[in-house]
């Protein structure tokens, strides 16, 4: 005799309900999704969302690609982000046509002082059933070493204008003059080692670009792909070249934030590109 369950068509419903609903929470907020598996140690969430392929660019782990290897990364990176007891602060999300640019701050306790850890992290969906994740940082204030990060894309089609594009052909130049003058008179640029490291005001950034081109000539970089809400630019490069010299091409993202008067109030710099010469 047949045990009759009246409530299994509605509990099958309700399964189905919460797909949906953690597939378009997933959807609209990949980059959510993502941090969310990395510091549970759960990859449910992402394989619900993206039952295809699942490729993460990671600085650390290098290409993780398929289920298999994202387990395996997400446990990985659950256990590392426990033991230093990481809290995630969300800085700025700028998200145009499909792909969404994060940034955030890991606050990293461990047996010294807490350290504030800038990562961004870019999401990208070639089609409903995949995504991929490029995360962007320097690993200097986890390890205190800089590593040379491979390109992850190529060069592209990327022509940025305004502000940005002057800030861009100043650097390349080696200006600092026509450099600060792309930047708010409170505006501030923020290095790729954290927040003490940051330059606010047309003095502190004239004396930052000056050290930077100090040895001649700019900083040569490989436009890859551009994100822009019209408030943000997020830019991803390889950095090909540092005054007179050529460096093998390294990946990064910089992030330029317009103030209301269109310059710029912000610059945030993703990579762990190395000075070849001594800064002054």
């Amino acid at each position: 005799m047949g045990v009759e369950m009246p409530w299994f068509p509605e509990f099958v419903s309700a399964v189905e309900l919460a797909r949906r609903e953690t597939r378009q929470a997933g959807l609209d907020d990949p980059v959510a999704a993502y941090f969310h598996a990395l510091s549970r140690g759960d990859v449910h969430a992402l394989e619900t969302v993206w039952p295809g392929e699942v490729v993460v660019y990671d600085p650390r782990a290098g290409e993780v690609r398929g289920h298999r290897q994202l387990r395996r990364f997400v446990r990985h990176n659950q256990s590392w982000l426990a033991e230093r007891h990481a809290r995630i602060e969300t800085v700025a999300a700028t998200v145009v046509d499909g792909r969404a640019v994060v940034e955030v701050l890991a606050h990293l306790a461990g047996d010294g002082p807490t350290v504030a850890w800038p990562v961004a992290v870019v999401a990208e969906s070639p089609d409903e059933r995949s995504v991929l994740f490029r995360t962007y940082c320097s690993q200097w204030p986890v390890d205190g070493q800089r590593h040379l990060r491979p390109p992850i894309l190529g060069t592209g089609d990327v022509h940025p204008g305004d502000v940005v594009g002057r800030y861009q052909a100043a650097l390349d130049q080696g200006n600092a003059e026509a450099i600060v003058e792309t930047f708010a008179p409170d505006g501030y640029l923020r290095e790729p080692v954290g927040q003490h490291d940051t330059h606010r005001g047309i003095s502190e950034l004239r004396s930052f670009f000056t050290s930077c081109f100090n040895s001649g000539g700019g900083i040569g970089l490989r436009q890859c792909a551009m994100t822009d809400d019209g408030v943000r630019c997020a830019l991803e490069y390889n950095c090909v070249r540092w005054g007179s010299h050529d460096l093998p091409p390294q990946a990064g993202i910089g992030v330029y934030e317009r103030a209301p008067d269109g310059l710029l109030a912000a610059v945030r710099i993703y990579d762990d590109v190395e000075a070849p010469f001594e800064r002054s």
